[in-house]
């Protein structure tokens, strides 16, 4: 993971316009950094589990 890049890592300004110091936390930033790598990792897991999703909530959705 590219921290000093990733949004998440990223320190936030203060009022003056200087940066703090201490990383603020920004957990769902974090999940969805985490998302994002593991999904360019493995591809192929995130997509046969999208289609088995779909699959089930299409089938358990359907209207008639």
């Amino acid at each position: 993971m590219d921290y000093p890049n990733d949004v998440a890592y990223q320190a936030e300004p203060q009022t003056d316009g200087r940066f703090k110091d201490e990383y603020q936390l920004h957990p769902l930033d974090d999940v969805l950094a985490y998302f994002r790598e593991y999904a360019r990792e493995r591809p192929e897991v995130v997509a046969l589990t999208c289609f088995g999703i779909g699959f089930v909530l299409g089938w358990k959705l359907k209207p008639w």
